[in-house]
């Protein structure tokens, strides 16, 4: 992310100002690049904390046995293409064992991510098949013994976190996804005694981003410090750390500073706050007016940036090789999208997403949320009825106003008279998606 030449500027002026010498700027740039590295762990702990105080308790599989609504306002962007089964997990007093049964009926993937939001297993369809599989989940260190007929995964930390999507065609498909979702099962290896939470307890119905933009900064810090020796960095985070260590940011440490180290942390982190928004408004990969997401998607090496501006808007996001999920705000003509006018989005023939599973474009409000519509449509995709055009290309419809005929199977409302945008969701893309030589088509304005 680059840094902005103003703020960077006044940040100096400030500095002069009040007299800081050069070690206390460094401690400033130390503490902006602490605040973009811990973010996704602290982030993943409120969001595990908030699980587990309304929705289920650790190592506990939770099943989604609907689809949202308009209504819905919890998480942004959500899908109408998969139910969940999630669990948030705590490996300390041994491993998990997760069993998946047979399943030739729909597409799943059952991603495992550990407590800094990078993916570290990834089972289901594309990795195993239709034949399911028992696994076990270990923390790091684990010495045990693999009991037979079951494969061993390594989380690097003990926090996890498993966020298992299931092919769903419309509701009419629930009884059979709810009986596929049955059949996954979760429990300990063996019986545990009860311990504290792998991180904080935080019991609030304020969302986490929420939650850590009124943390102070010695408070985040600390949260951060707190976690770290359950949940260690890689080896490859070595020189972050050792950097952090020198304001003070040591694993299993409290965080102690003067009056001026917390100013100047204070500071550096309102720096990196503003490198992570302008990095958010400025669109990836933008192709015909579709931006879509780095391929370093759930595992993203040293590249903490990154890593910082997807766990702020896209928690939980699933490897590149599983699903991809470009979105667009403008129309061919590099115009906003908004439902005063009428869309096109046209595939000639053959050239519609190449996906091994399912794709669809889902229409979302300014805020992020499912647009409210009288047929009660918020998707469409390969799953839906579409209607061919006669040279065997499809045209789908964007467009407040409701299609006449056939036409209608391929019609995604939107709200007359607000802006909106699409995010494409591409299950199992294949190797042209994966490495650039298939794009979306750009989004033809009719009128």
């Amino acid at each position: 992310m680059r840094q902005h030449p103003r703020l960077i500027a006044a940040l100096l002026t400030v500095l002069l100002l009040a007299g800081t010498s050069l070690w206390k700027f460094n401690a400033v740039v130390i503490a902006a690049q602490a605040y973009v590295f811990g973010y996704p762990l602290v982030i993943m702990d409120l969001t595990r904390a908030q699980s587990e105080q309304t929705l289920a308790p650790a190592n506990t599989l939770r099943r989604v046995r609907q689809f949202p609504d308009a209504s819905f306002k919890t998480v942004v962007r959500p899908n109408v293409d998969t139910l969940y089964s999630t669990a948030f997990l705590d490996l300390r007093d041994g491993p998990v064992v997760f069993e998946m049964p047979p399943n030739p009926d729909r597409y799943e993937v059952m991603p495992f991510m550990d407590a800094w939001t990078n993916v570290f297993a990834t089972l289901g369809t594309r990795t195993h098949g239709t034949q399911g599989g028992r696994f076990l989940i270990a923390g790091p260190g684990w010495q045990g013994t693999t009991p037979p007929g079951m494969q061993l995964l390594t989380s690097p930390t003990q926090m996890a976190w498993l966020i298992g999507r299931t092919q769903t065609q419309g509701p009419a498909d629930y009884p059979l996804v709810h009986r596929l979702q049955d059949g996954l099962q979760l429990q300990p290896l063996k019986a545990q005694t009860a311990t504290a939470p792998v991180g904080i307890s935080a019991a609030t119905e304020v969302s986490p981003v929420a939650q850590i933009q009124r943390m102070g900064t010695r408070e985040f810090f600390q949260r951060l410090t707190q976690l770290m020796p359950a949940n260690p960095p890689s080896a490859d985070d070595a020189p972050q750390v050792q950097a952090m260590a020198k304001i003070g940011i040591v694993a299993g440490q409290d965080v102690a500073w003067s009056w001026h180290d917390n100013w100047s942390a204070a500071l550096g982190r309102r720096l990196a706050e503003f490198k992570i928004a302008q990095a958010l408004k400025k669109p990836m990969n933008l192709v015909n007016g579709w931006s879509t997401p780095p391929l370093i998607l759930g595992q993203y090496g040293t590249d903490y940036g990154i890593r910082a501006v997807v766990a702020q808007v896209g928690l939980g996001a699933n490897l590149p090789q599983d699903a991809i999920y470009p979105s667009a705000q403008v129309d061919s003509q590099g115009e906003a999208l908004h439902g005063q006018h009428r869309y096109r989005l046209h595939f000639a023939n053959g050239q519609w997403p190449p996906v091994k599973a399912f794709w669809s474009i889902t229409a979302y409000g300014a805020d992020n949320f499912l647009i409210d519509n009288p047929a009660q449509r918020f998707a469409v995709g390969s799953l839906s009825p579409l209607v061919r055009n006669a040279d065997g290309s499809l045209d789908l419809l964007i467009q407040a106003q409701p299609v006449e005929g056939p036409m209608q199977a391929n019609w995604l409302p939107v709200a007359a008279g607000a802006p909106f945008l699409l995010n494409a969701r591409l299950y199992w893309p294949t190797e042209p998606i994966l490495n650039g030589t298939w794009h979306l088509p750009a989004i033809e304005r009719l009128s």
